[in-house]
């Protein structure tokens, strides 16, 4: 799939403390809740709710979290009201960004969005301002290790539905239609495979390589107040940053 760096290198990877794991469990746990009002609380009628399961069991959400979450969201009905939406956007350095938010609150997360980018150095832009730069994708991430053999793993997800497949050197990249990702994910699963990452994704199709110190930092510290908000559940940049940054 041309154009395309490593996921790693994309999502600007970094081990996750304790607070970090929280807040990530936080924001799972409202997809599971617009995934419960969507289709209800059984996984096994509501596929959507079986992806959010496959994205907390790929960050480590215990079990116990995640019945918690589902029978919370089942037992809340109509009285916490979430929204998804999308806020796009040029960040430091000229990235492309799509910041996707799940909130109760349309007009303050409005607001705090301008005031990130605007405080970044960035601008937030209309609907539809970079998404043309995106490629909406499903993206299934498993780690290589020597018992895993490249071919196998290859011809399992090209059976499966997969659209593309990229061995990189740490990890397996199994790239899907968004509408397959969920029958392809399955499949993977039920062969055995545990996931580094799996969910739909905006891949950039191009990138832009940010090597200068300052605005290296500029970058990182805009991505960690957009991580930091709690209506923020991913966002995704076309910025190729070092690897130590």
């Amino acid at each position: 799939m041309s154009g395309h760096s490593k996921w790693a290198n994309i999502k600007n990877k970094k081990e996750k403390t304790d607070s970090q794991r929280g807040r990530i469990f936080t924001k799972i746990g409202r997809e599971i809740a617009i995934a419960v009002k969507e289709g209800g609380a059984d996984p096994a009628n509501n596929s959507k709710l079986r992806d959010v399961i496959a994205k907390a069991k790929a960050n480590n959400m215990p079990n116990d979290n995640i019945a918690r979450s589902i029978k919370k969201a089942a037992g809340e009905g109509a009285s916490v009201n979430y929204e998804e939406i999308s806020y796009e956007g040029y960040g430091p350095g000229s990235m492309a960004v799509i910041v996707s938010v799940v909130t109760d609150n349309r007009n303050r997360i409005a607001a705090e969005m301008r005031h990130i980018f605007d405080k970044s150095g960035g601008n937030l832009g209309n609907s539809g301002c970079v998404a043309w730069m995106f490629d909406k994708k499903g993206l299934i991430v498993i780690e290589r290790t020597a018992a895993l053999d490249e071919d196998e793993v290859m011809m399992q997800a090209l059976e499966a539905g997969a659209e593309d497949f990229v061995a990189q050197d740490d990890a397996f990249e199994v790239y899907t239609d968004p509408a397959e990702f969920s029958t392809v994910r399955e499949a993977l699963e039920k062969n055995g495979y545990e996931f580094i990452s799996a969910e739909v994704q905006m891949i950039p199709q191009n990138t832009v390589a940010i090597d200068d110190a300052e605005t290296v930092e500029k970058v990182v510290r805009f991505l960690d107040k957009l991580d930091e908000n709690d209506d923020v559940q991913e966002v995704f940049h076309n910025a190729v940053l070092p690897e130590d940054a």
